[in-house]
């Protein structure tokens, strides 16, 4: 998606060897017109899969999940990262280890929004170490339900994620994939 690429370089900010900030448009403040170009493209990207629900781990997923939910026009449903009183007590578990938080989490989905009938499509906003998508299909398998793929705007190719789940099967496709990083220049596949 070569508007994508043309916005991480105009905005994006590379802190070290691994840490790309795109925080001005896709993570912290959102530009819903350009995700809105997202999501279409995610429907674009996926048009040859059948498609009953998109899962994403809160927080940075839900927005980009949620606009591609409107073209889909299927229901979001989003992994929480925190057991709260308002979820409900059965669920499905997936564990996720953060690079950036440096520490393992549980993420979870209520048993009454995932079943053996769905058809699952997985978004998040960045593919690095595979942790993320690793503990969503967690979910999508504990639930019985089939794993269409797996849809990210960013994947830093350099990392080994993406290459570790494809090569198990996962049907992984990125918008844009960095090859490489350094601070004012960034390279894609």
């Amino acid at each position: 998606m070569d508007k994508l690429k043309t916005k991480i370089i105009e905005e994006g900010r590379v802190l070290g060897s691994s840490v790309l900030k795109v925080d001005s448009f896709l993570n912290h403040q959102l530009d819903v017109a350009f995700l809105n170009e997202i999501g279409k493209e995610f429907k674009e990207v996926f048009k040859d899969k059948e498609i009953t629900k998109i899962l994403t781990a809160e927080v940075s997923g839900i927005a980009i999940a949620a606009i591609a939910g409107l073209h889909f026009q299927v229901p979001v449903v989003f992994a929480k990262k925190t057991q709260s009183l308002n979820l409900d007590k059965d669920t499905y578990e997936g564990e996720v280890y953060s690079y950036t938080k440096e520490q393992h989490f549980k993420i979870r989905v209520s048993r009454r929004y995932l079943d053996k009938e769905d058809k699952v499509l997985i978004l998040d906003d960045f593919l690095a170490n595979g942790e993320a998508l690793k503990g969503l299909r967690e979910i999508v398998e504990a639930a019985g339900a089939t794993l269409q793929g797996a849809g990210v705007v960013i994947e830093k190719g350099f990392q080994k994620g993406g290459d570790q789940l494809r090569a198990e099967g996962m049907d992984i496709r990125a918008l844009a994939t960095i090859s490489s990083m350094e601070e004012g220049n960034i390279t894609f596949r």
